[in-house]
């Protein structure tokens, strides 16, 4: 098809404008000028609105689309279907709505498309109430500062670098570092603990046989049910890649403003502004820097920015965020990296060499950061993992320098053994998210010294044993502290408790 211009249109073009009954000035009616690659150029509709869904007439239906690119002469329209039935020419009219979902509890347990159309074949899903794929964030009058944990079940996280509800907390790092894992593990969490957050995971451009694996995994823990998986392929349009975050967002808020609390996996934005890029350089947006249109950091602040705890007044309700972004050899400081890092409350970054180590979490401790830090935390584990973050991050310096043999003083052996037995501890299998007693109870262990005299490659067993143990001879004690329980000093009960406990444990275990 040759390419056409709204000033310089075809007699047949023109034929058609003049044969549609427009009164005139074709304000509320326009036609198809050009098409291809999932996009439509529309001469007229003046009277439509940004995001607003266009119906395009083809020979077996209706098409739709939502306007994107609002000249002053003609509409960008991003088709919401296939491009093969609409050709130039077509008649274009205003649907009256701007682009929604449907949201609400009949779509818990579902695999949707960012259309809201189930994609597990399960019956077709029919809700009460629908939300808007763009809305206006949440001011700061109508918030609340970030108080409640939200628990990962990530003992490094959850010591070190704390999530709260309504917190955006960015998971960083290279491929295959194990970024999706903490996601996963941090739904999976929500279940076992039954905290009755609602898990929402997006995948942006993903293999479908990736997302089938994870529904099955979610069912095998019992997550499903609370959970809406939002899924993409590599092979949809760049517009479905666009809207499936929005989409999933506006799911997310409705729990959220019916005092609910939910968490939103963007798995992963990198796909997202790869797909916004291709849109906007059909819709002829001026490219910006590295290619990159100048809005694509409004792109992802306008979506984190509706992540949110609510004031009471509200509902107090939470939105919390984990985008995940993927880094190309470890650079932080690249373009989308650094906009999201700029948008969000702190990021997790995964570290190829810890992971290549053999360190799973490959969580780096230098370069990870949480700008809500304490206030997210139980008071339990704020008092076991204050000094964690300072204590790994010295060591791993110290580790790096002991490693050219030179002679090292008492002080400096104990703080490497006592890293070496924290970094052990720190490593976790992937699907097994540890409650908060749990948690406390092993950094108690190895931060007091009880395991001091345990062999490194013993540790996890002296954990295993430590913990079984607890919850074998003081379960009543352990539930109460799984509650959040109180501050651990030491002379309270639950540090005179894991004393005893772990002491006798080490013994088993020594080198």
């Amino acid at each position: 098809m040759p390419e056409l211009v709204v000033n310089n249109l075809s007699k047949e073009l023109r034929d058609a404008i003049a044969s549609l009954d427009v009164s005139g000035d074709l304000e509320s009616v326009g036609v198809v000028t050009r098409v291809g690659d999932g996009v439509a150029w529309v001469y007229g509709l003046r009277k439509a609105g940004a995001s607003e869904v266009l119906l395009i007439e083809t020979k077996s239906g209706t098409v739709e689309a939502f306007a994107l690119n609002l000249n002053e002469d003609e509409i960008g329209a991003v088709l919401l279907g296939s491009d093969e039935e609409v050709v130039a020419g077509a008649k274009v009219t205003l649907k009256g709505t701007i682009l929604d979902v449907p949201v609400g509890p009949e779509m818990l347990g579902r695999v949707v498309d960012p259309l809201g159309q189930p994609m597990d074949g399960g019956p077709a899903i029919k809700t009460k109430q629908r939300g808007l794929v763009e809305r206006e964030a949440i001011g700061v009058l109508g918030r609340k500062h970030v108080h409640e944990p939200m628990m990962t079940g990530v003992m490094s996280i959850d010591a070190m670098f704390p999530i709260g509800r309504g917190q955006r907390e960015l998971i960083i790092g290279d491929r295959q570092t194990g970024k999706t894992a903490i996601a996963i593990d941090t739904m999976i969490n929500q279940g076992r603990q039954k905290t009755g957050v609602i898990n929402i995971y997006v995948a942006i451009g993903q293999k479908l046989s990736k997302i089938a694996r994870l529904v099955e995994r979610l069912k095998e823990e019992g997550v499903m049910e609370q959970t809406i998986i939002v899924a993409t392929s590599p092979s949809d349009p760049a517009s479905l890649l666009y809207l499936a975050p929005y989409a999933a967002t506006a799911m997310g808020e409705y729990f959220r403003d019916n005092k609910k609390h939910a968490l939103i996996i963007y798995d992963d934005l990198t796909k997202h502004a790869v797909a916004y890029r291709q849109m906007s350089l059909l819709l002829r947006r001026p490219p910006g820097r590295e290619a990159f249109p100048g809005d694509v950091f409004y792109l992802h602040s306008r979506l984190l920015e509706r992540s949110a705890k609510l004031s009471d007044k509200l509902g107090a309700g939470s939105l919390t965020a984990l985008p995940i972004i993927e880094t190309q050899a470890g650079d932080i400081s690249a373009y989308i990296p650094t906009n999201v890092i700029s948008i969000t409350d702190g990021q997790i970054f995964m570290e190829t060499d810890l992971f290549n180590q053999g360190i799973r979490p490959a969580i780096s401790a230098g370069l990870s950061v949480s700008r809500v830090g304490g206030d997210a935390q139980t008071k339990a584990v704020k008092s076991v993992g204050g000094g964690l973050k300072l204590s790994l991050s010295q060591f791993r310096e110290l580790a790096s320098f002991a490693q050219f043999g030179s002679d090292l003083d008492e002080a400096t052996k104990s703080q490497i053994d006592r890293g070496q037995r924290l970094t052990e501890l720190l490593k976790q299998h992937q699907y097994t998210p540890l409650g908060v007693w749990e948690q406390v109870a092993s950094i108690y262990a190895v931060t007091s010294g009880a395991f001091d005299k345990v062999a490194v490659n013993k540790i996890k067993e002296a954990q295993t044993a430590l913990l079984t143990r607890l919850w074998t001879d003081h379960k009543k004690d352990m539930q109460e502290l799984n509650e959040g329980g109180e501050k651990i000093t030491e002379d309270s009960k639950f540090a005179k408790l894991f004393d005893k406990v772990a002491v006798a444990v080490a013994k088993g275990f020594e080198e």
